[in-house]
């Protein structure tokens, strides 16, 4: 069984879902290599060789994401393969479909367990529930972040093999205009370890720099519930929930977040989780490892102090 991943990265770097997604490949079979499309393209197969693969088809000199001309490419590397697998990215879930369609082939999305070759479980309705499901022919899958392990690294070599760059053209192709960079500093929320969240108990706008500087002393992510979003005190990017972003962090602190099943489907995959809310029934004390019942404006300013003082006695 050949089994082709789609290599996701930004300037040369695999993001963390992708390296996920190649971990679930090599549970699926030993027969694995990867699509790497990338301006940088080097620096990701000498990543992907460290995370166990022995071959990286690759498409050079990319500087911008087109999703038509991406799908072209990776059906071009993958028309032979039994297997493709995308992790469930913003990308990955835009162009899994198209390479899909091209391959004639069974899509099954957002999987959160193998269990063997051809079966795999998903969840639903807010991971409420998990459906078996078992797939024939050729399949394309797509991968939920944060769920798998990322392999572990070693000091293996990946051989190249050029693909097809295709050029997307025509009037009613889309145009990517531009990327922008994210202007803080901070990691990804779907690449961090820890993160720390602000709900609706936040209050005021002002109020989230107690989270900010929670985040900012832990070296974590930033959070927030989609309350506290639509409210326009924090942007989308930064939403963990059903319509925002989903994350398995080894350590999850929610702030002044009741739990609705929005949010917690978003965040429940989780390592260990912290809640803070002055509501001892909030829902999310029923997940969480670690729940303190207070009031978040007297809690956090002796958390924040509590950690400072940690740091420096290290």
């Amino acid at each position: 069984m050949s089994i082709a991943v789609f290599l996701e990265s930004y300037n040369g770097k695999l993001v963390k879902a992708a390296k996920e997604a190649i971990g679930v490949a090599k549970s699926i079979g030993s027969d694995v290599f990867g699509i790497a499309i990338d301006n940088n393209v080097d620096a990701v197969i000498e990543e992907a060789g460290k995370l166990g693969l022995s071959t990286v088809k690759a498409a050079a000199g990319i500087t911008i994401y087109h999703p038509a001309m991406y799908s072209r490419i990776i059906f071009n590397a993958a028309k032979d393969a039994d297997v493709v697998i995308f992790p469930g990215t913003v990308w990955g879930r835009e162009i899994s479909p198209q390479v899909c369609v091209k391959m004639d082939a069974t899509p099954v999305s957002d999987i959160i367990k193998v269990v063997d070759a051809s079966t795999f479980k998903r969840s639903l309705h807010g991971n409420k529930i998990h459906a078996t499901v078992k797939a024939e022919g050729k399949i394309v899958l797509t991968v939920r972040a944060g769920i798998f392990d990322v392999p572990e690294l070693g000091d293996g070599t990946a051989n190249r093999e050029e693909i097809t760059s295709e050029v997307a053209e025509g009037d009613a192709m889309i145009k990517l205009a531009e990327i922008l960079a994210s202007s803080s500093d901070r990691v990804e929320l779907t690449e961090a370890d820890i993160i720390v969240s602000g709900g609706r108990g936040i209050g005021e706008a002002t109020n989230f720099k107690l989270i900010e500087d929670l985040a900012t002393e832990l070296g974590a992510a930033v959070g927030a519930s989609r309350a506290i979003v639509d409210a326009g005190m924090r942007p989308h990017s930064e939403q963990v929930g059903q319509t925002g972003k989903f994350v398995a962090p080894k350590l999850y602190i929610a702030v002044g977040i009741s739990g609705a099943i929005q949010h917690l489907a978003g965040m429940s995959s989780s390592e260990t989780i912290v809640a803070i809310n002055k509501d001892e029934e909030a829902p999310i004390f029923k997940i969480a490892d670690y729940g303190l019942v207070g009031d978040l404006f007297e809690v956090m300013p002796k958390l924040i102090e509590a950690v400072k003082a940690a740091k420096k006695s290290a």
